[in-house]
């Protein structure tokens, strides 16, 4: 009886600056209350890389480069009610340039240390990339 579920692309992306990791809470679903990385759907046509760069932008002002894919990760929208699921793609990038500032479907947009992320109600994998992230960056922006 149960229908296959669409599933749709999506991108978020982990930019690291200075030891700290970029996270904004997130202001609807999926994960709506939690910290994540900045992201959200891939549009019609547009390559990952693209959408991450695009939605890193619309969701905080900032600007990263150096993209790498770290890990693909689906998201059962059912958790959230939500009427179909993802195949999140996340990204990791270092920080280019811009204040962080929240828009688009975020609440807040901030960069964090490992400590003060072990406080936050964080969505998913979240701490093990950044931790994977930080800890292979050391210092670095």
């Amino acid at each position: 009886m149960n229908a296959a579920r669409e599933t749709l692309p999506a991108v978020s992306v982990a930019v690291v600056r200075n030891g700290t990791v970029l996270l904004v809470k997130r202001a609807r679903q999926p994960s709506q209350g939690l910290y994540a990385f900045p992201g959200g759907k891939v549009e019609a046509g547009e390559a990952l890389e693209e959408a991450a760069a695009r939605e890193l932008l619309e969701e905080t002002g900032l600007r990263a480069t150096g993209f790498h894919p770290l890990r693909e990760i689906h998201i059962d929208g059912r958790d959230d009610n939500h009427p179909v699921d993802y195949l999140l793609t996340v990204f990791g990038a270092a920080y280019a340039g811009g204040e962080a500032v929240a828009s688009d479907d975020a609440e807040t947009a901030a960069f964090y240390t490992l400590d003060e992320m072990e406080r936050l109600p964080l969505a998913g994998s979240v701490f093990a990339v950044a931790e994977g992230l930080i800890g292979r960056t050391g210092s670095q922006s």
